[in-house]
């Protein structure tokens, strides 16, 4: 079973609300969708977002680097020699993680739909259901509040809230706000992507413990490359800390994991460079005795539906962040993972279980 073609569609999809961190703000969902079929017509399909302040990648360099680069190391290679199709695709270029991501999510596809299992089960099979929380964008309290109240009331029973865009005093006043809103039972996850200091993630930390403001965890309260300044705030506080822009790869997760940076790792398909790679982090993780949680990029359906396999397969992921598709107006992908609010089930189809693809009006020109 050989790689015959490799296609690349250009897509967008605006969102419902902008979507505000302190990193950028969303306010259209663009992506490149990659079509790996093979020479026994088995087709499979991936996804890649430009997150431009996080990978580095944007719409042009993912499609140029999967045309000019990726497609020709693979076409006419077998899938079924994965570990070195794998290989090749990882060592062709450095860095491009979304654009080997699409790529490698596709010949995933294609390799559990020749299984004839859903790719969850092809990865492990380790549950059928997931439950995502709900983003709350950085913005004023009172809007963060009235946001808060309305995924509750949607259903959800856990907001990732995103702070770190201006002052920690002003962070812990955004935290207060929606505790009062929606009171105790719902579980909050702070999301700083890199926005505070070691000191001010501390202080900030320490402050909400103080006022006993229940917080799950903390995600990523530092820069990318500050693994000393992660372990600090990890060393000195009760909550869990999460590292998620300090791990792209395996390397990553090996000095956070030897160091004990962090309490838990957030692996994305768009950081790691797709499944195969992924697979490697939470295996390390699970040997420390680190549990992952799997997050995602603002993508489509399609994405997000490989990363629920991907989530959905393995014991060691324990939490999910995948509410990007519920944020948009529409969606190209037909089947795929099926949500009820926060519920998320997988398909029973071989592959990703994608029935169809429909571009429309979201193909981009």
């Amino acid at each position: 079973m050989k790689i015959a073609s490799i296609d690349t569609y250009p897509i967008a999809v605006p969102l419902h609300k902008p979507f505000k961190t302190a990193l950028r703000t969303v306010t259209v969902a663009q992506s490149i969708y990659v079509k790996v079929t093979c020479d026994n017509g088995i087709t499979g399909w991936g996804e890649a977002p430009p997150t431009h302040v996080i990978t580095g990648e944007s719409l042009v360099s993912i499609e140029h680097t999967i045309r000019t680069i990726l497609a020709p190391v693979l076409l006419g290679e077998s899938v079924l020699n994965r570990d070195t199709l794998f290989g090749a695709l990882h060592a062709s270029c450095v860095g491009n993680t979304s654009a080997k991501a699409a790529v490698d999510i596709a010949i995933h596809d294609c390799l559990a739909r020749f299984c004839r299992l859903p790719l969850y089960q092809f990865l492990g099979g380790a549950k059928r259901m997931l439950e995502t929380d709900y983003t709350v964008s950085v913005n004023e309290p009172e809007e963060m509040a009235d946001d808060a109240e309305r995924y509750i009331k949607d259903g959800f029973r856990t907001l990732k809230v995103k702070v770190g865009k201006d002052s920690i005093d002003k962070d812990i006043e955004r935290i207060r706000a929606i505790r009062s809103r929606i009171g105790d039972d719902a579980a909050i996850r702070l999301d700083a992507n890199q926005g505070w200091s070691a000191k001010d993630a501390i202080r900030a930390i320490r402050r909400m413990e103080e006022l006993k403001l229940p917080i799950e965890l903390v995600e990523q309260p530092v820069k990318a490359g500050d693994i000393e300044g992660l372990k600090q705030v990890t060393d000195a506080t009760h909550t869990i800390v999460m590292a998620d822009e300090s791990v792209f790869s395996p390397a990553d997760a090996k000095r956070v994991l030897e160091t004990r940076s962090a309490d838990m790792i957030n692996i994305k398909l768009m950081k790691s460079g797709g499944i195969h790679q992924a697979c490697k982090i939470n295996a390390l993780a699970e040997s420390c005795g680190i549990p992952c949680m799997v997050g995602s990029m603002i993508e489509t359906k399609l994405g997000i539906t490989a990363a629920a396999h991907f989530a959905a397969g393995l014991n060691n992921v324990t939490k999910v962040d995948f509410d990007a598709p519920l944020m948009l107006t529409g969606d190209p992908i037909v089947g795929g993972v099926v949500y009820n609010r926060a519920v998320m089930t997988m398909p029973d189809e071989p592959g990703l279980g994608i029935d169809e693809v429909q571009f429309q009006e979201h193909v981009l020109s």
